[in-house]
């Protein structure tokens, strides 16, 4: 017997390299299942959680664990994939899963914008990267978001689909002021936030590689290098348009496919004009704060913009009181905050 052990045991540590592979096929096979059995065990969880709540209380309406499961499974494979093709780092696929699911679970047509977003940023992000790493010093290869990108960006929606969850419970719902107004108004901001993130990120990401014009400072309008935070140009503003304008289309879509009584309640298509508006805003928003709290300079070692002075930066604009981080954040908070006030006076009615 003990010597059938030993020969099973030399065999093990001889394998092959064919056999290394079909043992490496087979674990991450294995792994998979184990995922997807816990994704499932957490799906049941939560699912039991809620039909407690709900009966506890009474007025809540329990979730579907379908719901659940789809909310889990999606969130899981987007922030996995996000980091297998470097768009995020360890933090922020973490991050991306907690905001992921939380906009999911809450309503189908965030979870949509937020996919709209990720998609399109992390696609333009690593489009002519060779180029933009001669024309950006601080630009990472495919992204990279870390956490605290992710929180900047999806913080803003994360907090108001848990009160929308709080005011309505999941599910998705119609944008109609004159009979839901605060859940309508906090749809909006949701959208107003992502589109914003949207328009800025389009707007930095194409207009340096297909603008022909150097961009002028928001708020001086001189000529600027590229790179320079507060410089726009006529690409950089018409992408930010298009930018937001792509996910209030995907709000609006899912709205058709998900939402049962349109025909008795107002309007949708102005979500498409909403999430272009709201792109366009956060874009000069976040330019002009960008112009004045956060610092540019002209490496001459270099010749590339940076955001951290130093004795061998020539000042072009702004003062080193804000990184990039917080002005994205405060300008999608702006934009979140104004235009859904401002929108729900104008928006039609059935």
């Amino acid at each position: 017997m003990r010597t059938q052990i030993v020969a099973v045991l030399l065999a093990l540590f001889s394998m092959t390299d064919l056999d290394d592979s079909t043992c490496k096929k087979y674990i991450k096979m294995i792994t998979n299942i184990v995922i997807l059995s816990l994704i499932i065990c957490i799906s049941l969880a939560f699912w039991i959680m809620s039909m407690t709540a709900s009966t506890y209380y009474g007025s809540l309406r329990p979730v579907s664990p379908w719901r659940w499961l789809f909310s889990v499974v999606v969130s899981v494979v987007i922030s996995c994939n996000g980091f297998k093709k470097k768009s995020l780092d360890h933090s922020g696929a973490l991050g991306g899963l907690v905001v992921g699911f939380i906009l999911t679970i809450a309503n189908f047509s965030f979870f949509t914008s937020l996919l709209m977003f990720f998609l399109t940023s992390s696609k333009l992000t690593k489009w002519r990267g060779e180029m933009k790493k001669r024309l950006d010093s601080e630009y990472k290869e495919g992204g990279q978001r870390n956490w605290v990108q992710v929180f900047c960006n999806g913080g803003v929606p994360t907090e108001l689909a848990l009160l929308y969850m709080i005011e309505n419970g999941p599910g998705e719902m119609p944008i109609d002021f004159a009979k839901q107004h605060t859940a309508s108004w906090m749809c909006l901001s949701l959208l107003a936030a992502l589109a914003s993130s949207a328009g800025d990120t389009w707007a930095s990401e194409v207009a340096p590689v297909l603008s022909k014009s150097s961009p002028r400072l928001i708020t001086t309008w001189e000529k600027v290098p590229v790179g320079t935070n507060g410089g726009v140009t006529a690409v950089g503003l018409v992408s930010s348009l298009l930018g937001g304008t792509f996910v209030g289309l995907a709000y609006f879509l899912t709205q058709l496919v998900f939402v049962n009584d349109l025909d008795i309640s107002a309007p949708q298509w102005p979500l498409i004009a909403f999430g272009g508006l709201a792109g366009l805003l956060g874009s000069i928003v976040d330019s002009f704060l960008g112009a004045t709290m956060q610092f540019s300079g002209l490496d001459e070692s270099t010749g590339l913009v940076v955001s951290s002075p130093t004795q061998e930066t020539k000042h072009i604009s702004g003062k080193p009181i804000l990184d990039n981080n917080a002005v994205n954040l405060f300008s999608s908070v702006l934009v979140a905050l104004l235009l859904p006030t401002a929108a729900s006076g104008f928006w039609p009615t059935v």
